[in-house]
Order: structure tokens, then sequence, then C-alpha cells
């Protein structure tokens, strides 16, 4: 009598029991919304502190590239009577500090005649290569071989005055400096080499006048500058430590063989 009659036309079938629970949703969303958040969150606070630390050790160690090509003639010109004749010099050695809104900077050289540009360095290294070629041709034995171990010598006289700079600062304990201030530094005394290459050129006799009067000039000029950065940059250097005034003095003897080295060309 009483028959399953199945699925019958026209009839529906009671509703099933299989209603969601809005409690397990809710517990579900929130859980999920707090991992997301929360990792998130780590995920950014994480994300932001090693951007931090890369931004400030990028500044730290190299700055900003742009910074040292901010020059124009008057900067040149005097730039070129400091590195040449530091001695009369009556102005300050420390750079020109201005505070902005991340904390305090350097003015840049167009505006300090005391802060490094990578400008004149170039063009000395440059104008250096173009006397040793002349130099070569006029010994008639000009080659791209002999070039090329100049530009070899070039480089690692660079290199070898950016490490006398840094170590001197290191024992010194003079902290950290900007890595691209200690290339503009080094580079500066191809100046020099420059125009003693040059006063051979013109009278080999007056080379051996103006080579070491550029050493003396270059000393003067690195120990000044190294004292600036120590004094008013690095604010860690003992002033009556005798030890640091002896490697201040090392570090500008040492000019008067590198100079020799460079000045000496390979034909």
């Amino acid at each position: 009598m009483y028959e399953d009659l199945g699925a019958q036309p026209g009839m529906q079938r009671p509703p099933s029991n299989t209603a969601p629970n809005p409690f397990n949703n809710a517990f579900y969303g929130a859980g999920s919304g707090f991992i997301r958040d929360g990792l998130g969150a780590y995920g950014e606070r994480i994300f932001g502190s090693g951007t931090e630390y890369v931004q400030s050790n990028v500044s730290k160690y190299f700055s900003d590239p742009q910074y040292y090509f901010q020059v124009n003639n008057q900067y040149v010109k005097n730039k070129l009577k400091v590195i040449l004749f530091p001695f009369l010099h009556r102005g300050h050695w420390t750079r020109i500090a201005e505070q902005i809104p991340g904390g305090l900077t350097h003015k840049p050289p167009i505006y300090d005649i005391n802060a490094p540009d990578l400008y004149i360095p170039f063009m000395a290294f440059g104008t250096y290569l173009v006397l040793c070629g002349l130099t070569i041709g006029l010994l008639g034995k000009f080659s791209p071989e002999a070039l090329s171990i100049q530009f070899s010598k070039g480089l690692l006289g660079w290199l070898a005055q950016l490490l006398l700079l840094r170590l001197s600062l290191y024992a010194l304990g003079g902290g950290e400096a900007p890595l691209l201030d200690l290339v503009a530094y080094g580079g500066y005394a191809f100046v020099g080499i420059a125009l003693s290459v040059l006063a051979r050129i013109v009278w080999s006799y007056s080379y051996y006048v103006v080579m070491p009067w550029t050493c003396l000039c270059m000393g003067i000029f690195l120990v000044k500058t190294m004292k600036r950065v120590l004094f008013a940059e690095a604010r860690s250097y003992d002033r009556d430590s005798s030890r640091h005034h002896y490697l201040l003095l090392f570090m500008a003897v040492a000019q008067f063989p590198l100079f020799l080295w460079l000045g000496y060309i390979i034909a």
C-alpha cells in the first residue's frame, strides 16, 4: 500500500537538510583574513626593513653618482688651484652641509669648492693617457699595446691610491666614507701626474721640478682633506695621537713613489 513511488512527475522532493553553517563560514573567513593580514604585515615589515638597510648602505658606500658631476667652469678652475696650490687656500676645508627632510646632506661641488667630484679625475686620467700616447709617439714606439699598458698602469695606480686612502682612514679610526668620495680624492693625483708628463714633453729637465712640486702639493691636499673627513665628517679622530700624525705623513710621502711609477712611460 505504501509503495516507494520514487520521483513522480509533477511532484517535488522535500528540501534536504544541507544548508551551510553560517558560523563555520564566519570562522573560516575570519581565520583566513587574520592569517592573510598577519602574513602581509610581516612581509611588509621585512621588505621595508630590508629596503631601508639596502638604501642606507648604498648611500653610505656609493652615494649618488650624479652628485659628483654637478660642476661648472668656475668650480673646475678653483678646484685645480686648490689641488696644485693647496697652501694658498685661505678658506676652510670643511664641506657645506644642508638640512633635508631625511637628515643632513652636503651641497654638490657646484656650490662647494671642498666637495669631491669625478669630473676632474676622469678628465685628468684621460689627459694623462693622451700625453702618454704622445710621449710614446715622439719616441717612435707608439703601438696600441704600449698605450694599453699605460692604461692598465693608470687604473692600477688609481686603485692603489684608493686602497691607501681607505686603509689610512681605517687605521685612523675614521669610520666609513663613501666609496665615490675616496675614488674622487684618489683620482685628483692624475692632475699632477698629467702636468708632470706634459712638462717632460715640453722640456725634459722641467720634469724634475714639476714632478716633486705636484707630489708635495698632492700630499698636502690629501692630508688636509683626510683631516677634514676625520674631524668634521667622521668625528672619531684622536687629535692628540702622534701615531695618527705619522700615518697622515706616510700617506703624503707615499705620493712620491706613486707619481714616479705612473710618470715613467713604458715604450
